[in-house]
């Protein structure tokens, strides 16, 4: 479970350790935002209605849930068994609140948060978008500032001030999950425990 805040980089990095690793599979939450354009149902998100989604809520069918800009995003419990049970690595991209949740939920996950080398590079990048309002930049500082202090409870931290590194960094963290014993020692125990 990958954090970080707006405009330090998390889709770049989140984009290319995809890309290098076929064995990882990017989480896709629902959202009752629209789509943009290009985005695609059940590949990008799964786009459903406002009542949709108070009904799955509801239901305990969400791993974990928010509402954020105005629209409710969240992560389907049974979605995530069936690819654990496929032996898949998930990759989800998750806020501070999403991925306590998520960690209550599976206690297994690594949590890893990424940030830029400062808070003026977060903001000079937030700012080199061009795109984006003085309240809306204000509203993502501050809740960049609010998610940092999020940090120590999280697994790993990977300074993205070379993309190159940091993404070493990340494809290191993948690496050395997939060696934690509880998730590798199920699967030889008894070839050491047979008689």
């Amino acid at each position: 479970m990958v954090t970080a805040p707006s405009g330090t980089g998390k889709t770049t990095l989140l984009k290319a350790l995809m890309a290098a690793d076929p064995r990882l599979r990017f989480s896709i939450s629902y959202t009752t935002r629209p789509p943009r354009p290009g985005e695609v149902s059940g590949k990008d998100y799964f786009f459903v209605s406002p009542g949709e989604f108070a009904r799955l809520r509801d239901a305990g069918a969400l791993a974990e849930w928010v509402e954020q800009f105005g629209y409710g995003y969240g992560t389907s419990r049974e979605w995530i068994n069936q690819a654990l049970e496929s032996g898949q690595d998930l990759v989800f991209d998750l806020d501070t609140r999403g991925a306590w949740a998520m960690k209550e939920s599976f206690p297994q996950a690594t949590l890893i948060f990424v940030i830029p080398p400062d808070f003026q590079e977060l903001e000079r990048r937030l700012k080199g978008r061009g795109d984006m309002d003085p309240r809306e930049l204000a509203r993502r500082l501050e809740q960049g500032r609010t998610e940092i202090k999020e940090i120590p409870w999280y697994d790993y931290l990977i300074v993205n001030q070379d993309l190159h590194l940091a993404l070493e960094q990340l494809r290191a963290v993948v690496t050395a999950s997939r060696c934690r014993a509880a998730r590798t020692w199920a699967g030889l125990e008894a070839l050491f425990t047979s008689d």
